[in-house]
């Protein structure tokens, strides 16, 4: 579903646009998608509602196909939040170490306390922590927003399909100007 409204309690999610993630090789620049989720965070501090800055700093433990479980390491500057976002000291943030945001976080607490009743969500990785996240978000009774041209994926197929397939159930979705300009005055 095409965008309608921004609620007047929205709160922005900005998902992994870290320096450890901007380096693999996404379909869209990470650099640009990080600008466009930077624009927005402005878009929401310039009228006081909440931005929450995600990065990840580890991950689940298990055993998959492509690896990885408890036994990946990262560098020191790995969670480091890019600057195009211009992290500001009043942002929320915290640190997961799920693909998803509401996975053993207090995402879901500081929402309520915010008394937020929709999300926004921009980031890395399309199919994976924004797909994840925006899941959680619906099933805790959310209204879903995604700006389209602030994700991006190393997949092109699961990329596209989050977009076409996964968020038009779950979520409104425009691009970062028909948020923007959605946005409560």
């Amino acid at each position: 579903m095409t965008i309608t409204t921004i609620d007047p309690t929205a709160a922005l999610i900005v998902i992994d646009l870290q320096q450890g993630i901007a380096g693999a090789p996404t379909i869209h620049p990470s650099h640009e998608v990080a600008a466009r989720g930077g624009e927005l965070a402005a878009a929401f501090r310039e009228r006081d509602l909440p931005v929450v800055l995600v990065s990840v700093s580890g991950v689940a433990p298990g055993r998959t196909d492509q690896g990885g479980g408890t036994t990946r390491t990262f560098g020191a500057d790995f969670a480091d939040l890019l600057p195009e976002v211009n992290q500001q000291p009043g942002d929320h943030t915290l640190t997961k170490y799920r693909w998803g945001a509401f996975e053993g976080t207090d995402l879901l607490n500081t929402l309520h306390d915010l008394g937020v009743t929709q999300v926004v969500v921009v980031g890395i990785s399309t199919s994976a922590g924004v797909e994840s996240t925006a899941r959680s978000a619906h099933g805790h009774g959310f209204h879903v927003t995604i700006a389209t041209d602030a994700v991006t994926d190393t997949n092109a197929s699961a990329h596209e399909n989050s977009l076409t397939a996964i968020f038009p159930r779950m979520a409104e979705t425009g691009t970062v100007a028909e948020i923007i300009n959605a946005l409560p005055r």
